[in-house]
């Protein structure tokens, strides 16, 4: 098969497609459709279409479960126009979960509530595993065996990375304190 083929095919897989497509999952279509490609002509490909799209306003992106074209962010503010619907809003409880699962992972809800210094609502969970964000990594070898929780490959494709070396690095201790400064205030006398 001629690379021009070849990448018009994945081309097509890729846009059609409603979720990311691995590098395995593209060469199983192909053999299905009795043409045999390496992983390297699909990748190649890949290499390819991705320099396509360098000046365009689409991107081919390698996310954690595998290849997606996505709008390029800085497109996003005309994109976000076709949209009718609001994105769904999330509880600052949520997203403070999520991260502390995210950073932190594996975590038990009592490392998350040690954390947070308060405690961690069941619908928060709930929320967390119905999109697919967060799953349960087994269980901490301890009293009453708790859930260990951890982030998912949907998590990592919903916020665009491929892997968790991709989230950004947490503010140092004195970082924060420079961005929040705590004021004194002293007794007056009258």
């Amino acid at each position: 098969m001629q690379q021009e083929q070849l990448k018009t095919i994945i081309e097509t897989l890729l846009l059609s497609a409603a979720a990311p497509l691995s590098v395995q999952q593209i060469k199983s279509i192909m053999q299905s459709g009795e043409h045999e490609v390496s992983d390297a002509d699909i990748k190649a490909a890949m290499t390819s279409l991705m320099a396509e799209c360098e000046s365009r306003g689409i991107e081919l992106r390698r996310l954690a479960s595998g290849y997606q074209y996505q709008t390029r962010e800085s497109y996003l503010s005309w994109v976000r126009c076709l949209w009718q619907d609001k994105p769904p809003r999330y509880s600052r409880a949520l997203l403070e979960t999520l991260a502390i699962i995210a950073y932190r992972q594996p975590v038990t809800r009592a490392d998350i509530e040690g954390v947070r210094g308060v405690a961690v609502s069941a619908s928060t969970f709930r929320i967390l595993e119905e999109r697919g964000w967060i799953k349960k990594q087994g269980y901490k070898e301890s009293p009453g065996r708790p859930a260990l929780y951890g982030t998912s490959k949907d998590f990592l494709d919903y916020f665009g990375l491929a892997s968790l070396r991709e989230l950004p690095a947490l503010p140092s201790s004195e970082e924060v304190k420079n961005q929040h400064p705590t004021f004194h205030f002293s007794e007056q006398e009258e």
